[in-house]
């Protein structure tokens, strides 16, 4: 027990925060054997892997990278344990250019990014090991695949931009000359310069210093390599600043700052147009979004001018300028959602004028616009729906045709699923968005039910294809998702409306979602289980604490759970402008309030739980899956367990495709006991996506 600015805070678990001590490694090897006890008793779960393994995606699912004559393609093919990276020629002939595990045979070194030069005859590669804290930068030589720089080291969570002619190159990187002091989570980056060949302790420091520890750098470089953008903000904050550089001396470039966001309190995206002038993606004063062109001089965004207004009933998602020579007039292309359903429109670049819809394969969604630099003609974009994995479509602005160009498979069939929108009324009487998949053939009465959230940093639900709900659907259940205030399905109002001292709304919106759920008779208390990765891993865990008698079962991945030590775990120091800190008294309140790990009731009866994690996860930190699993089981009055599944070697978010396979098995299977949902005891029919919205 501690006091902090006059609140007693209890935190009897505080010991397992230290990894390294004998008692933590003693006692996580007992929840280890508790897991596989209970593990052993779930007797479908080899069906539920085999169900799994049936409606997983393997193939391409982004859209590619095309520099000069080259396309580059990330590839998974049903026996690959991570990506591989592949080129393609002018002529269409394929080969492999990066396969990681012939790297590293163990699956655990992953293709984080990749980002070619202009003219595609070079590629910067990163490389990740498993939640290696740092990772390096290595430059290939397209046409033969050899190494011809770095490594370039610190460079986690980079970004990287070209100068034309590939001879250099700006990137993000962690301080180079001096080690962080123990404990300090702080990113302390820098925007650095590098020249081919040279080595990169010679890299010059253009950007960043130590008054902004905590800041994430975009970097963006005008077609004539004359100018550089640089976006900064703290973390994944609301706001962020602008800078804009003329590169007369590439290694000093002088910068001007033309958005402060604190005075906007908004997100800037900048992009530069032929003439050198910037075309802006804003919420500012948008708060579904809005496309501007600005002067490189204008600090004032009084000066902007509108090219594509906001549309307040269909959030922006995303846009890409089409300026090839052989077009009669540059375009833009501009990606929206409503209510779970894209849109995507051409417009006249010149004064935002709309051209046309593009006609879409379905009423699903669109993502990852990308085209061909230097000048764009085409178009690609990634399309999924319920039971549609990522397929890749091209666009070309000079017959106005699109056509399906390649994309990810399944190994065997996905289901019939009918997947529609509805809305529900929170406790305050807003409506909130569900995204509903069950089974497409008609059927009376309550099914098994998960339900999925997320709630913060802005980010958007859209009904993807998800192999998960995929495979509880195939096995005769319900998949919910609820679009909760704190995400970004309404725009940047709905996202505030759910974040900082109005987080505890996300945490009532689910639950108001599961008693819709429950009240329509789409399910039962005994039916319901949630499930939450990351900041969802908190919702889901701070709405069953809340209301542990709506659920009968609760899965947490990667969980942000004691809400007053966050800041000191993994990144959570760079997330304080979507939580709060600690460090202020009325803000720890705000925390003190939702914190799950903090407002547990000795002798309740909490659903069945199961804590999921890396071993060592530098996102979140592994102490919040410890600490909370050791305060349920104390706290629990009732007879359903509480699990934690330990990962060894592998990321907050991503693990080899085997290891991602067997935990979503996994999941599902714990789900499946404490709902009653069976996969050989339910045979459903195959392939057909009905979609409707009410």
């Amino acid at each position: 027990m501690e006091d902090l600015f006059g609140f007693p805070v209890s935190d009897p678990y505080r010991w397992l925060e230290d990894s390294d001590d004998a008692r933590v490694h003693d006692w996580a090897g007992a929840q280890d054997r508790l897991f596989r006890t209970h593990r052993a008793g779930w007797r479908e779960r080899q069906a539920w892997a085999s169900l799994v393994d049936q409606v997983s995606s393997f193939g391409v699912s982004e859209p590619p990278t095309v520099r000069g004559s080259v396309m580059f393609l990330a590839e998974q093919l049903r026996e690959d344990e991570q990506r591989r990276l592949i080129v393609v020629d002018v002529e269409g002939n394929r080969r492999v250019l990066v396969d990681p595990v012939e790297i590293d045979p163990s699956g655990r070194t992953g293709l984080y990014a990749w980002w070619p030069s202009r003219e595609g005859e070079r590629v910067a590669v990163q490389l990740e090991v498993a939640e290696q804290p740092g990772s390096d930068i290595t430059v290939l030589d397209v046409r033969t695949g050899e190494a011809v720089d770095g490594p370039l080291p610190r460079a986690r969570n980079t970004s990287l931009a070209w100068l034309p002619g590939g001879e250099a190159f700006y990137y993000v990187s962690r301080v180079p000359d001096e080690e962080p002091a123990p404990g300090d989570k702080r990113l302390h980056r820098r925007v650095r310069w590098h020249r081919i060949g040279s080595p990169w302790q010679a890299d010059a420091v253009v950007f960043g210093g130590d008054d902004a520890p905590d800041h994430y750098y975009g970097l963006t470089v005008s077609a004539d390599g004359r100018q550089l953008a640089i976006t900064a903000m703290v973390g994944p904050a609301s706001h962020n600043d602008v800078y804009v550089a003329e590169l007369i001396d590439p290694e000093a470039p002088h910068f001007v700052k033309i958005v402060d966001g604190r005075t906007t309190g908004a997100r800037v995206l900048p992009r530069f147009l032929p003439d050198n002038d910037l075309l802006l993606v804003t919420d500012y004063q948008a708060p579904c979004g809005r496309v501007c062109t600005a002067r490189r001089c204008d600090t004032d965004p009084a000066a902007w001018r509108t090219l594509v207004a906001e549309d307040p009933r269909a959030p922006l998602d995303e846009c890409v300028v089409l300026d090839d020579p052989s077009l009669p007039r540059p375009l833009l292309l501009v990606a929206r959602d409503r209510h779970g359903t894209s849109t995507l429109t051409s417009h006249d670049l010149a004064d935002g004028r709309p051209l046309a819809e593009l006609p879409l394969p379905g009423t699903g969604v669109v993502s990852s616009l990308r085209t061909n630099i230097p000048h764009g003609r085409h178009a690609w974009f990634s399309y999924c729906d319920a039971t549609t994995p990522p397929t890749i479509y091209r666009y070309d602005a000079v017959s106005g045709e699109t056509a399906r160009e390649t994309g990810a498979t399944t190994a065997g069939h996905t289901p019939e699923i009918r997947s529609r929108s509805v809305r529900c009324r929170a406790g305050d009487g807003t409506e909130i968005t569900l995204f509903l998949f069950t089974p497409a053939e008609e059927h009376q009465g309550p099914r098994p039910t998960l339900l999925y959230g997320y709630g913060s940093f802005g980010m958007p639900m859209r009904p993807w294809f998800f192999p998960m709900a995929a495979a509880w659907v195939g096995a005769g259940g319900t998949y919910a998702v609820a679009c909760v205030r704190g995400g970004g399905e309404d725009g940047r109002h709905w996202h505030d409306a759910g974040r900082g001292p109005h987080k505890q709304r996300a945490i009532s919106d689910f639950n108001d979602a599961a008693t819709w759920l429950i009240d329509t008779g789409l399910t039962t208390r005994d039916q319901l289980a949630i499930f939450g990765q990351s900041a969802g891993g908190l919702l889901v865990t701070a709405a069953a604490t809340q209301r542990p008698d709506l659920y009968a079962a609760v899965i947490a991945e990667g969980p942000l759970c004691d809400m007053v030590r966050y800041e000191r775990f993994g990144l959570g120091c760079t997330w304080t402008d979507e939580f709060g800190t600690a460090s202020r008294p009325e803000q720890l309140q705000w925390l003190l309030a939702y914190s799950p790990y903090h407002n547990l009731t000795h002798g309740a009866s909490y659903p069945a739980f199961l804590l999921t994690g890396a071993v060592t996860d530098l996102q979140t930190g592994e102490a919040h899956v410890n600490k909370m699993c050791a305060a349920l089981q104390h706290a629990t009055g009732g007879d359903r367990p509480i699990l934690m599944r330990r990962e060894p070697d592998t990321a907050h978010a991503a693990s080899p495709a085997s290891k991602s396979r067997a935990l979503t098995a996994d999941l599902l299977a714990f789900a499946g006991k404490y709902t009653g949902l069976s996969p050989t005891k339910t045979t459903l029919p195959f392939r057909e996506t009905v979609t409707e919205s009410h």
